[in-house]
């Protein structure tokens, strides 16, 4: 009984970011109300942000905004997003992503938000994940 109440009071890990180069670049986070993922298709050349909800939907809302807390503060918003038939999924598609990566490597938290949808992932274990998706080969075959 002891040891179930002393593993129960032990902290929880922060979920770790990951890379993967296979089949295409993908990062990915398991946040506490959504799965986040970014890839990095080649062939087209384009970034893809993908933010998965746990549950419930993402509202049909104008704008699609990212705040990254920490050493680099920046806000930095879209309307070219779209959501899946669901409306679970939120997607933004765009050739660079440069500011996105900057603010998951170099920050501590990111509040994801679109209309009264927040998602909020810590970044303090993301800047080598990040890293290593941005040295992610070009020449990898890439999947549709």
């Amino acid at each position: 009984m002891r040891l179930i109440l002393a593993r129960a009071l032990l902290p929880f890990p922060a979920l770790a970011w990951e890379f993967s180069p296979d089949p295409m670049c993908t990062l990915t986070h398991q946040a506490e109300d959504a799965e986040i993922a970014i890839t990095y298709d080649s062939a087209l050349p384009q970034y893809t942000l993908f933010i998965t909800l746990r549950s419930g939907e993402w509202p049909n809302a104008a704008g699609f905004q990212m705040f990254f807390g920490g050493r680099r503060d920046v806000t930095i918003g879209t309307t070219r997003h779209s959501l899946s038939t669901d409306s679970a999924t939120l997607t933004v598609r765009d050739s660079g992503f440069g500011n996105v990566l900057d603010g998951l490597e170099f920050n501590d938290t990111v509040v994801s938000t679109s209309g009264a949808t927040t998602v909020i992932a810590d970044l303090s274990n993301a800047a080598p994940a990040v890293q290593a998706f941005r040295d992610c080969p070009a020449d990898l075959p890439a999947t549709s």
